[in-house]
């Protein structure tokens, strides 16, 4: 770890750099300490600074760890046999099916974020305008998640840095400021519980682009080697790890998976809010534990709930 002085002007700027190994690669994250600081200011600084950069460091190589170690062939009959085990079955959905799908994605993964528009309501909202009693911005996350979804459906692209921005665009343009923006240098983003204690920190803000284009290299590498739940799943835990937006990471996440899932032939997925807590927990088993199982067998659990929905 190191000092390094760039002269802006007439001032001199001063970084806490740490250079560090991940896999064959050196990577580095780079830190803003002041301006024009002296001898002693920047002897404070350094430990203090320094601690906030190896945990960014700690938290990159969690997050970059997946694209290390791909799946291994044990991995992938365990999750085969889960496949056959539920007579897993492509089926598709008519155009009235789809509607009644999305209305009822558009509820779930909002509420999920702590929508207070109900079911009932999303139904008012996007097929007759009228708007019930609730917060202009859960109104206006309605319209835009039911666009986002439909967007889905009819885009070819299978994943992009510029399909992440859309879909984050369309859903919140009329609720958030920074709708379709990543977060910039200096954004950092953590998830904390009821008691105030931090459960997720997102990637350090100035490895989020570089981390996203990475997890589409390796969609591309391995469109064909591996299933499309495999697929979806891994892109969708991914994306969460990453974090790459200041919020509405949890519904572009979903919006993402059935996007994977609808581009590889199977029908897309709906994520029910009664059942929040084992989708958390199976998002926890992938970032601690890189272990993907507990999500691939909580979508096939969703299928079958939709399969019976839609008689299919």
């Amino acid at each position: 770890m190191f000092v390094e002085k760039r002269k802006s002007g007439k001032k001199i700027k001063y970084y806490l750099v740490h250079s560090f190994r991940v896999g064959k690669k050196v990577e580095k994250i780079r830190r803003f300490l002041g301006s024009d600081l002296s001898k002693k200011e920047l002897e404070k600084l350094k430990p203090v600074i320094g601690e906030q950069v190896l945990n960014r460091v700690k938290v990159y190589k969690a997050i970059k760890d997946p694209f290390v170690t791909v799946l291994s062939t044990h991995e992938l009959e365990l999750i085969k046999d889960l496949e056959k085990k539920e007579r897993f079955k492509v089926f598709h959905l008519s155009e009235e099916e789809w509607q009644d799908f999305a209305e009822s994605f558009t509820y779930n993964t909002n509420a999920i974020e702590g929508s207070q528009v109900t079911e009932s309501e999303v139904t008012e909202i996007i097929e007759k305008n009228e708007w019930p009693e609730k917060s202009r911005g859960d109104i206006a996350e309605t319209y835009g998640l039911m666009e986002a979804i439909n967007y889905t459906k009819k885009t070819k692209e299978h994943i992009s840095v510029a399909l992440i921005k859309k879909l984050h665009e369309l859903t919140f343009k009329n609720s958030k400021s920074f709708a379709g923006k990543l977060r910039s240098k200096g954004q950092e983003v953590a998830v904390v519980d009821g008691y105030g204690d931090v459960i997720h920190q997102g990637a350090p803000s100035e490895k989020v682009f570089p981390l996203l284009k990475e997890l589409i290299t390796w969609y591309n590498k391995n469109r064909k080697k591996y299933s499309p739940l495999v697929l979806g799943a891994v892109v969708h835990n991914q994306f969460e790890n990453i974090h790459p937006f200041t919020d509405g990471n949890g519904r572009v996440g979903r919006l993402l998976l059935n996007n994977i899932l609808i581009k590889n032939g199977l029908p897309p997925v709906n994520i029910e809010f009664t059942r929040r807590g084992t989708y958390y927990e199976s998002l926890r088993e992938y970032e601690f534990s890189h272990n993907l199982r507990p999500t691939i067998e909580f979508l096939l659990k969703e299928y079958r709930v939709m399969r019976k929905t839609y008689k299919k």
